[in-house]
């Protein structure tokens, strides 16, 4: 199993920024589909952006539409959130989560294999 690391989480603003990144290490991650998931207190775990590792093709929730934007660095085998206009609400632990598929990305965490330890984001004034 690939273990993956999340890092880039912190304190922000409401209106700030920030960028997620998830690692391999060991691992070309250009050969998995990854998705960002989220999970706040009391709340259950929550499907944010994926991008497939066959097509190309990324997905988003509703709530991440607009302001988050998942994208891959190949050259350095890292996949990024980048957040942005970050909101009270966007406060949990961010997960990276991977599977070797090659179709169209869900957002759906049983279709993940491989997880991160996840990477604690809040947003607060």
């Amino acid at each position: 199993q690939v273990k993956l690391v999340e890092s880039g989480g912190g304190l922000v603003q409401p209106g700030g920024s920030l960028r997620l990144s998830c690692a391999g290490p060991g691992y070309t991650l250009g050969d998995y589909t990854i998705a960002w998931f989220r999970q706040a207190p009391g709340k259950e775990r929550e499907g944010i952006s994926c991008s497939s590792s066959g097509d190309g093709s990324t997905r988003y929730s509703d709530s991440a539409k607009g302001r988050f934007t998942i994208s891959r660095d190949y050259a350095r085998n890292l996949v990024y959130l980048q957040m942005d206009s970050l909101e009270s609400e966007d406060t949990a632990v961010y997960y990276c989560a991977g599977v070797v598929f090659f179709g169209s990305c869900a957002l759906t965490a049983d279709e993940y294999e491989n997880w991160g330890q996840g990477t604690q984001v809040t947003v607060s004034s």
